[in-house]
């Protein structure tokens, strides 16, 4: 079976000072429609519980565009400001379907600074790339080469807080096909001491990206609390720092991809353990260091690639004691602090404490695969039991 992945590709790019003038106009009228149309639907709604779908807010596009106080939306490309109410079409239907909170409004200082073209948006011919109302192709540089013979079908364009521009190209990627069945399968348990650790008792260095330039950091923060407020210096500072954080996301980034791209590709299951990240950052001493592991940007890299090259992503119940439980005899320790990194089982087996967890998830998930609970189990099941737990129990003779 041919399958059809689509995948985006990003590179940087260096605009002329037209062009960014353009795109940064862009960036405002995107903003200004998604934060309108978002009032309407939100007054619609609160006083005459009335709900209004993308082609109303289409409909008010393009009235606004009539007046004379928003006239200037009709200086930039229409398909980014429509790519911003399907964008808010789709932020209501996640609402409603419980998946995510309601919209929030875009901020010029703090929202991601973006624009989506669709094909009738976009020229891309002989690698050159093309926006509406500019008459020269981006500079952009490929630093990897689109797959033979892929047209884009979205380009998504973008300057982060460093003030970097991006360019993103979604095309389909023939290269992605499912890998041969084998490899076996692994048990992860994510930490701080070793950024993961295997149920075969490998383990991976975390290797502290925000920690290697904190100092760094710091002193660029303290720099920037000194500026007068709303002063050149001060915006000056503020690219300072927010180059530094780049830095160190890219780091990340680029370190989690390599790991998630050899699990993959070297175990056909995979068993990680459903961890509520939200829930641990609460913890004041350990939350500058879970944020730095990045585990849900772990999770989900590892998860969309399983599915490209055809594994399996297994996540076993958050409240199974993976810690507490000996994987050798099963006996079930009372307590297990945090400091505790080894112990000794009755059964006379010293364990590691990571390594250990690991084995024992690799286990609860082939229980979990058999029966059938899926990548995503809830806390419990509607008997109260948890996902680890959903085979029928066996009858006494």
């Amino acid at each position: 079976m041919t399958t059809h992945v689509k995948r985006a590709f990003k590179y940087r790019f260096y605009p002329t000072d037209a062009q960014a003038a353009e795109l940064s106009r862009t960036f405002g009228c995107v903003r200004k429609v998604y934060n309108l149309a978002l009032a309407a639907r939100t007054e619609a709604w609160t006083l005459r519980a009335e709900r209004i779908n993308y082609n109303a807010t289409s409909a008010m596009l393009t009235a606004w565009k009539k007046t004379e106080e928003l006239a200037y939306l009709g200086d930039v490309s229409s398909v980014p400001l429509q790519q911003a109410l399907r964008h808010l079409q789709a932020a209501f239907t996640n609402f409603f379907a419980k998946r995510a909170k309601y919209p929030r409004f875009k901020s010029k200082k703090q929202s991601r600074k973006s624009a989506e073209y669709t094909t009738s948006a976009f020229r891309f011919r002989d690698g050159k790339l093309t926006l509406a109302k500019m008459s020269e192709p981006l500079a952009i540089v490929w630093s990897r080469p689109l797959p033979e013979g892929a047209q884009p079908s979205t380009v998504t364009v973008s300057q982060d807080a460093a003030g970097r521009w991006h360019v993103s190209l979604l095309v389909e990627d023939p290269g992605i096909k499912p890998l041969p069945a084998g490899g076996g399968a692994v048990g992860v348990d994510a930490g701080l001491d070793h950024l993961l650790t295997l149920s075969t008792g490998a383990k991976i260095t975390n290797p502290r990206h925000e920690r290697r330039d904190r100092a760094c950091l710091a002193k660029a923060q303290r720099e920037l609390s000194r500026k007068a407020k709303g002063s050149a210096n001060q915006g000056k500072a503020r690219g300072k720092v927010a180059r530094i954080h780049a830095r160190i996301a890219d780091r990340r980034r680029d370190h989690l991809h390599k790991l998630t791209t050899r699990l993959v590709r070297g175990n056909q299951t995979i068993v990680i353990e459903d961890l509520t990240v939200r829930n641990l950052l609460k913890n004041g001493r350990l939350a500058r260091a879970i944020s730095d592991a990045a585990w849900s940007e772990f999770r989900s890299m590892l998860e969309y690639k399983a599915q490209w090259y055809g594994r399996e992503v297994i996540a076993v119940d958050r409240w199974f004691p993976s810690s507490k439980l000996c994987s050798n005899c099963g006996r079930l320790q009372d307590k297990m602090p945090l400091n505790i990194r080894t112990w000794t089982c009755d059964c006379g087996v010293t364990h590691d404490r990571d390594g250990n967890a690991a084995k024992n998830l690799l286990a609860a998930g082939l229980a979990v695969s058999a029966c059938g609970a899926g990548v995503r189990p809830q806390r419990s099941t509607p008997g109260g039991q948890p996902a680890t737990k959903q085979e029928t129990p066996r009858r006494e003779p």
